[in-house]
């Protein structure tokens, strides 16, 4: 008789016998002879025979004595053997069939390492919004974990593919090919987003010379699957492995599948980013500041701060246009429209373009304005603006002036005895009032003299010791005063050097400076400038 397995050697002996037992049962003798053993084990082990020594399989053969379960393989199948006492020093081993129990556990295995590698790739395509970068990242991935070797085709453009490679030792290279998708069997429905071709409908053989990195050797199989992106293809993934008997599977072609669906969102994705940066960078390209000089001999120089670091553009701008045919001075133009950002950089740029069709009419700012406010009145805007309009002719070594001022601080003249000077101006907000008034004064500077425009995120910044206090209109005289004599840039720099000094770290408004200066030395008739300078924020 032979007791279970769930007894152990110092257990009392048990009453199931091995011609009862309900799988394959062996009972070996310490001297490694087979004792007896039931009918299953005999059509298990058809060389097992009671009174000789066994000898096959041999995991179980040098188990002798052994008091932990061993396993191992019996054919094309999987056992592990379980002891348990016998009569006198024999030990009965039981059988138990682990086949389909360790294909599952590998199954249940390869589905997680497809599942670390999905999240993984994921992660991977996603850590970047670069286009270029992440058709590197997806041809890389394919390489290392689906193929011998991957290809990323893009959309044609202009009847050429562009095509990011990474070969069988991992390098990635770029390159355009000129030939046709329809040299590549398969490639023109993957790059039209049409379902893929199945891997075994293939032949490798039809795999043009581009498609082959140099030194693969014999193609063996090839896989060609879409990327799909947002509503239109975002590519094609070409798969490539060396060896006939390295064929794609069902389960290796549902794999691809998954991730070149990752890997085609984050294309798309990255794609969509670059398009739309190139709009913002073209929409915006004319609200950067430029770099002012010299119009028609004189000095102008401008800064811009927005109220937020991470913002371009914003509510406060300038403009200089040089004098045209139907206006002979130069315009400068200063303002601040209410708000802050995109929003209000929207309506600042409607008022660059309508005050540049209103040129022919500087001649009279007065008529300027009532024309702008009529056209910011009857756009669906709600905002208001205020801004100052400056005419500026060259006499002699003189640089005079026409400054109008509508709802806005008056500019300040840093004269060159060291005295600072309230423009005398004022006028109406723009886009309220059905009807504005104006007044224009009359400012002449001598060389070295400067005219200073600023906005009210100047005056009305706030910080000092306690963080609360505005800066105000006293200390940016002082502050203008220190500057008196130096050319317009440096005046400038000096005013938002302090400015900022003031603010610390605080929050503040959009902050626009613009300084007109008669330029010392030479007779300004000597000066041709013609530099257009435009800015808005």
């Amino acid at each position: 008789m032979t007791s279970s397995p769930a007894r152990s050697h110092t257990a009392a002996t048990g009453t199931v016998s091995a011609a009862t037992a309900p799988c394959p049962v062996v009972v070996i003798g310490a001297d490694g002879h087979v004792v007896e053993l039931n009918a299953a084990a005999a059509g298990l082990l058809p060389t097992a025979r009671s009174g000789r020594r066994l000898l096959f399989p041999d995991w179980l053969a040098t188990a002798s004595g052994d008091t932990r379960a061993v396993s191992g393989p019996v054919g094309d199948r999987f056992f592990s053997a379980h002891p348990s006492a016998a009569a006198g020093d024999s030990t009965a081993w039981w059988l138990v069939d682990e086949t389909e129990c360790r294909s599952l556990s590998r199954e249940l295995e390869a589905e997680r390492g497809r599942t670390r590698f999905l999240n993984d790739a994921s992660t991977a395509l996603l850590s970047s919004l670069n286009l270029d970068r992440c058709t590197e990242v997806t041809a890389s991935l394919a390489t290392q974990h689906l193929a011998d070797a991957a290809l990323v085709v893009s959309p044609a453009a202009n009847g050429r593919l562009p095509v990011v490679l990474c070969d069988h030792r991992g390098q990635v290279s770029r390159r355009i090919v000129t030939d046709s998708p329809g040299s590549v069997p398969g490639l023109t429905e993957a790059l039209r987003g049409f379902p893929p071709v199945p891997a075994q409908w293939i032949d490798p053989a039809a795999a043009p010379g581009w498609l082959v990195p140099a030194g693969f050797g014999e193609v063996g199989s090839m896989a060609v699957t879409p990327l799909p992106g947002h509503g239109v293809s975002a590519g094609a993934l070409v798969l490539l492995r060396r060896g006939r008997e390295a064929a794609f599977t069902d389960g290796d072609e549902i794999l691809a599948r998954l991730f070149a669906a990752r890997a085609g969102a984050a294309m798309s994705a990255a794609r969509l980013y670059a398009e739309q940066n190139r709009i913002s960078e073209t929409l915006m390209r004319e609200l950067l500041p430029p770099t002012l000089q010299h119009v028609e001999g004189v000095d102008f120089a401008g800064g811009y701060r927005p109220s937020k670091d991470t913002e371009r553009v914003g509510g406060d701008f300038y403009d200089v246009h040089p004098p045209g045919e139907d206006f002979p001075e130069t315009l400068a133009v200063l303002g601040d429209v209410a708000g802050k950002g995109l929003e209000a950089a929207v309506l600042t740029g409607k008022i660059r373009n309508t005050l540049q069709a209103l040129l022919p009419l500087a001649g009279d700012h007065t008529r300027m304005l009532r024309l702008l406010n009529n056209a910011m009145r009857t756009s669906h805007h709600t905002r208001f603006a205020t801004l100052v309009l400056a005419s500026v002719r060259r006499e002699e070594s003189d640089v005079v002036l026409r400054l109008t001022a509508a709802g806005h601080p008056p500019p300040l003249v840093l004269r060159r005895d060291g005295t600072v000077e309230e423009v005398d101006t004022r006028g109406s907000l723009i886009g309220v009032l059905p009807t504005i008034t104006a007044h224009t004064a009359h400012v002449r500077l001598a060389p070295g003299e400067t005219c200073l425009l600023f906005t009210d995120g100047v005056t009305e910044a706030r910080g000092g010791p306690l963080g609360d206090t505005l800066f105000g209109e006293q200390r940016l005289m002082r502050a203008a005063a220190e500057c008196v004599g130096m050319p317009a840039e440096a005046v400038v720099e000096r005013i938002q050097m302090v400015t900022a000094q003031w603010l610390g770290d605080g929050r503040h408004d959009d902050i626009a400076v613009m300084a007109i200066t008669a330029p010392r030395g030479s007779h300004l008739s000597a000066v041709n400038g013609t530099t257009r300078g435009r800015y808005t924020a």
